[in-house]
């Protein structure tokens, strides 16, 4: 049968009280922004829906209240189950304030969960989560109080031949609610101009197994016979409901900073110029994501996670001459290029090849990347960090603990103190603390594990940390201080700051300071990279 074509406001009242909807998003990308603004507009209007579920692995939302927001309501949603939220202050309020239950399992552990319940599996197995707060034993991913104290339990600890795994279990989905660029009258849906791929398929055929109704908003629909079948990525078979966008300029935009752009679809390929954050302008930032960038080697495959590793490292060896030598990726798929703004995460400029969401973290999770470039919140004396919860503000992992739990080796980059640093620094001098930061980063006790240490050091994985004045790496007990930076003292700058005493190397070296020089650096040369 083909699908019907309705309006994004007959399309809304299909989402009726207490079901469970699931998208296909990361930022803007993939969001049916007609529909579920039509959605809000009933609740807001009737009092209806209400009691919803919100179900998706990437973040989304964007400026101005767009994407997953229009879900934010008391009321509206009950229950949220999503890995990142941290760039959206409507859902940090609304979970921090106990209003909706909230569990934060890591985003290729969600796009794997509707996967395992499209193929007709009791729930997905991994793990992925073990030793942190998505443990049963600890959180159980229960991200606030209202959670832990009415949530049911969603995960569950299992062993398998002697080994420990986390069992996720399916979730059954009423609404399926995808975007596509453009369908033909039967209902085939291709993604020619959407900036990712996503998981698209699983999340159709994980509400479809449970006869719940496919919701899918296009650009345009078409003629019978005008799409290239091998272009289709969802076969009009699963489709129910098409929805042709009013005003796609506004309400189907590739990110939330582009409409459209043919460099995010591998159309055209930017020139050197053109190519955003090159050079990166020199900070503190660059400073550390320079030290982090020296970690990387000849043939290595890495990740770049979101903050200062997504602004610096991969640009910096960009700069720097090395294009071929070393891959970044992220978790929609992307392999090469230049990544764009954070508020297009997920796309990249003048990349090399994209998979799709659920097969990049089969990667993540499987082989694991030879490298982890991430940002870190808080690290405790045994190596533990906490990139999820800051005080009382919660954001979420994001595919934080897929990565790095995988990675041969993890580098994590931040400052050594948070909220108010002032440093200057030169290549003669170092660095000198004018202010110190308020927040202590190094602490004795982590508001939340989400890198369990003691799993790497089972794995056989490293782990670095880099800041503008000191350098750690994991070892059998905790965190040992391996390199200090020139101009820093080590009483007053380093173990004053710390919240516990780490072990320091008998070898304790001064770090580069051509980090903190203007210009090139030459670390083509220093990783023995080539064109």
């Amino acid at each position: 049968m083909k699908p019907v074509i309705l309006t994004p406001e007959k399309a809304a009242e299909l989402v009726v009280d207490g079901v469970t909807i699931a998208t296909a998003t990361v930022g803007l990308a993939g969001c049916a922004e007609s529909v579920v603004k039509c959605i809000e507009k009933n609740f807001l209007e009737t009092g209806h829906p209400k009691g919803l579920t919100l179900m998706h692995g990437a973040g989304s939302h964007g400026p101005n209240k767009t994407g997953s927001v229009h879900f934010c309501h008391e009321v509206m949603t009950k229950r949220y189950i999503v890995a990142h939220w941290g760039r959206a202050a409507e859902w940090v309020e609304l979970i921090d304030s106990n209003k909706i239950e909230c569990y934060c399992f890591s985003q290729g552990t969600i796009v794997h969960m509707f996967r395992s319940n499209a193929s007709g599996q009791p729930g997905h197995i991994s793990k992925s989560g073990i030793g942190t707060f998505i443990d049963p034993r600890q959180e159980g991913g229960k991200m606030n109080q209202l959670t832990r104290d009415n949530g049911e339990d969603l995960v569950e600890l299992i062993k398998i031949a002697g080994e420990e795994y986390i069992l996720y279990k399916a979730i059954p989905i009423d609404i399926a609610l995808i975007r596509g660029t453009y369908a033909d009258e039967d209902g085939n849906i291709t993604m020619d101009e959407e900036a990712v791929r996503l998981e698209v398929m699983p999340v159709v055929l994980a509400c479809k197994r449970h006869g719940g109704k496919v919701i899918c908003q296009v650009k345009q629909i078409v003629k019978n016979g005008c799409l290239n079948p091998r272009s289709v990525v969802v076969p009009g078979n699963f489709i129910d409901v098409l929805v042709e966008c009013p005003s796609p300029e506004k309400e189907h935009r590739m990110t939330a900073l582009q409409y459209y752009h043919p460099a995010y679809i591998g159309k055209i390929r930017l020139t050197e110029d053109k190519l955003p954050g090159i050079p990166v302008p020199m900070s503190i930032r660059k400073v550390i994501g320079r030290r982090a960038a020296m970690e990387a080697y000849r043939g290595a495959l890495c990740n770049v996670g979101v903050g200062i590793p997504y602004d610096t490292v991969s640009k910096i060896l960009y700069e720097e001459g090395i294009r071929k030598d070393i891959t970044f990726t992220v978790e929609t798929g992307v392999y090469g290029g230049v990544l764009p703004h954070a508020d297009d995460f997920g796309a990249s400029f003048n990349f090399d090849s994209m998979l799709d969401h659920q097969t990049q973290f089969d990667f993540y999770n499987g082989v694991g990347v030879s490298i982890a470039f991430m940002g870190v919140g808080e690290v405790d004396q045994n190596g533990n960090c906490n990139a999820s919860k800051m005080g009382e503000k919660i954001t979420g992992c994001g595919g934080f603990v897929d990565i790095t739990q995988n990675a041969k080796k993890t580098v994590f980059c931040t400052t050594f103190t948070a909220k108010g640093l002032d440093v200057t620094w030169d290549m003669q001098n170092g660095i000198r603390i004018i202010k110190e930061g308020s927040i202590k980063k190094f602490v004795k006790k982590l508001d939340q594990i989400t890198y369990n240490a003691d799993f790497a050091r089972d794995a056989g994985h490293e782990m670095i940390i880099v800041t503008e004045r000191a350098v750690f790496v994991l070892t059998k007990t905790g965190i040992k201080l391996i390199e200090i930076a020139k101009g820093i003292d080590l009483q007053k700058d380093i173990l004053d700051q710390m919240g516990f005493i780490p072990e320091i190397s008998e070898n304790l070296k001064e770090i580069d300071s051509i980090i903190y020089s203007n210009g090139l650096i030459g670390l083509k040369e220093k990783l023995g990279c080539s064109e």
